[in-house]
């Protein structure tokens, strides 16, 4: 049996759909089940990563474990995962942590906490790195589908957005081929992209003409207020300008996991335009 976690986001849906499709053994946990529509007679059950209340009954019979995790309570997983007899880990972690120095980005040290506490177990581990997720564009919807400006501080900041469909077919080919078991894994898109191109790329997709408010760092601080603990927003602004006008590096490895190229970033704006045209 395989644990998906984090139920409700799209690499789970996805990786759940893949490995259902094989005919294998999955189950999917998160902490509002009833949310979830799984595939088929795949269970769904609740799994709450911050209540280890929820963690035995979850991992019961379960063998690997597809995880998302904060490194809040991952201590007291591991014990229940040990417990359970699981004997393999895929980690969704972030390439954030092979920064210069992780530890003082609040971001990057979150995901590497969950590292390091994994990889101190017996446990096999496989660690999935995405670099930007593609799926980022979708905090963009709201002022392109209300015709306002999308507010950015550095247009010009280079990423590579990956497809979360990308992600879920490299985390069901480190799951279900044991070449893979206990690899490091980086995974980009494939090509790096300003947000001033992203934004084109959308325009072009949903037909709809979308400007940029080039703002402030405090400007765009005080717009996400909100939605992003200042400590978190300073950590991504600092890296945005660190590539502004800068390219970052790419790795072929979703094409090596997948047996395909990684899907550029205008397949994920097709896959998306109506988050972007629907009010």
């Amino acid at each position: 049996m395989i644990l998906i976690t984090g139920g409700r986001g799209a690499v789970a849906a996805h990786l759940t759909a893949l490995l259902h499709r094989d005919g294998l053994p999955v189950r999917i946990g998160s902490a509002r089940p009833e949310d979830l529509t799984p595939p088929g007679s795949v269970e769904a059950v609740r799994l709450d990563l911050t209540d280890p209340d929820t963690f035995a009954a979850a991992l019961a019979g379960v063998t690997a474990v597809f995880l998302y995790a904060s490194p809040d309570r991952v201590t007291d997983f591991i014990d229940h995962v040990q417990r359970a007899g699981v004997t393999h880990i895929v980690l969704l972690s972030s390439s954030s942590v092979l920064g210069p120095h992780p530890e003082d980005d609040p971001l990057a040290r979150s995901h590497l906490d969950v590292e390091n506490a994994l990889l101190a177990s017996p446990i096999t581990t496989t660690i999935l790195r995405p670099g930007s997720f593609a799926s980022n564009a979708g905090a963009w919807a709201w002022p392109i589908k209300a015709g306002r400006p999308v507010s950015l501080p550095f247009p010009g900041a280079h990423n590579d957005p990956v497809h979360e469909k990308d992600v879920a077919e490299a985390a069901h080919a480190v799951l279900t081929d044991p070449r893979h078991h206990g690899g490091r894994y980086t995974l980009t898109g494939p090509e790096s992209m300003t947000f001033a191109q992203q934004i084109d790329q959308l325009a072009t997709v949903t037909g709809r003409p979308v400007t940029v408010n080039h703002v402030t760092r405090e400007e765009w601080k005080q717009e996400m207020a909100d939605h992003i603990p200042a400590v978190y927003a300073d950590a991504l602004l600092d890296w945005w300008e660190s590539h502004d006008g800068e390219p970052v590096t790419l790795t072929d490895t979703v094409e090596h996991l997948t047996g395909h190229p990684a899907r550029p970033f205008t397949t994920w704006a097709t896959d998306h335009t109506t988050d972007f045209t629907t009010l």
